[in-house]
């Protein structure tokens, strides 16, 4: 089966990308580990990813295209894949429509101060690159070290509310587009973001079986 799954920044889409991924036994491609990767390692493509992404701005499409493209002709792709962080716009949806064809894409709804909210309270390892939330973790354990490598806790240059702001805004002119454009298809499924990581999962499945 092959899936993407949108949704703004913080609705949660990685998540249940990960735990569809266990269930189906597909890869989980997220464009945003494979660009945070690069930029660990300082690669060039991590160099050009960061002066983007530190704005909170996106990476080119060709070079986005180029990436998913090679990683969609690995050999684990061939019996399915949930794409998430992809197709960002029209233009990359119809470009990813030279490649492959989409089975179902999921959307996962969240209102922006919702996604803000949640954004405020994140913090991630900049060690290991484990993620926590203070709205779902003790507070003070959040003021030490990780709980699972002992590594400093940050908040990420792109998750301050400046840059969330912003890429919220990108993700309303020019993703949203994107749910018309699989509506159309009929292969689109909308959910409710605002429930729990069980409820939202069990809902997706049964979507995905009918």
């Amino acid at each position: 089966m092959k899936i993407i799954i949108l949704g703004p920044q913080a609705s949660g889409k990685g998540t249940q990308a990960n735990m569809l991924s266990n269930e189906f036994d597909i890869p989980h491609i997220s464009t945003g580990d494979i660009f945070r990767d690069n930029i660990k390692n300082l690669t060039e493509l991590g160099k050009l990813a960061l002066s983007y992404t530190n704005k909170g701005a996106l990476v080119p499409d060709d070079v986005t295209n180029k990436i998913v493209a090679d990683r969609l002709s690995q050999a684990d792709c061939s019996e399915g894949f949930i794409l998430d962080g992809y197709p960002r716009n029209i233009e990359q949806a119809e470009f990813l429509d030279t490649i492959v064809e989409v089975d179902k894409v999921l959307e996962i709804k969240v209102s922006d101060d919702e996604a803000i909210k949640r954004i405020s309270g994140r913090r991630t390892c900049e060690k290991c690159g484990a993620v926590f939330s203070i709205y779902q973790t003790n507070e003070e354990d959040l003021t030490s070290a990780c709980k699972k490598c002992g590594g400093k806790l940050i908040i990420r240059d792109d998750d301050t509310e400046s840059a969330v702001r912003k890429r919220l805004e990108i993700y309303h002119e020019q993703t949203e587009p994107i749910v018309d454009y699989y509506r159309k298809k009929q292969i689109l499924v909308s959910i409710n973001g605002k429930q729990s990581i069980e409820k939202i999962f069990e809902i997706i499945k049964k979507k995905l079986r009918n």
